[in-house]
């Protein structure tokens, strides 16, 4: 067998120098601290005074604000996909009403190109509802 596959031993006298310092560590009181209070005054007695107050109560109106801001930002996302989901519905039933009604592509009434009721004229197809732009709309927050 060789040697140089096992670790080598440490001397006794390495890990007796280790083992004395952290036995000196552990065993040694920490440092007292230094008396930095005015005499008569109690380590129990000293609070944050009103600038911990302040800043504490400013930590919490800002995460009130925070939170209400994000609860009307989520029920706006959750309408807007629920109008969309509506909106989506109610396409997809007036093509399948269409679909139903007349496949052949004319409304039978004579002279309007075989344009459906649906369309309107001058309308190239281009989506301008205010929703649809990213706008809401008047009267929606």
């Amino acid at each position: 067998m060789r040697q140089g596959k096992f670790r080598k031993r440490r001397s006794p006298q390495k890990v007796s120098t280790v083992h004395s310092l952290l036995t000196a560590l552990a065993t040694s009181p920490s440092p007292a601290p230094s008396p930095s209070l005015r005499p008569g005054l109690d380590q129990d007695q000293v609070t944050p005074g009103l600038l911990g107050f302040l800043l504490t109560a400013f930590i919490v109106v800002l995460t009130a604000v925070l939170i209400v801001d994000m609860v009307r930002r989520i029920r706006r996302v959750r309408y807007r996909a629920q109008v969309e989901e509506e909106r989506a519905a109610a396409d997809g039933a007036a093509q399948f009403e269409a679909a139903q009604h007349g496949a052949a592509g004319d409304s039978g009434r004579p002279g309007d190109g075989g344009r459906t009721g649906g369309a309107r004229p001058g309308s190239d197809g281009a989506d301008t509802r205010p929703e649809a732009n990213g706008d809401a709309g008047p009267g929606t927050r």
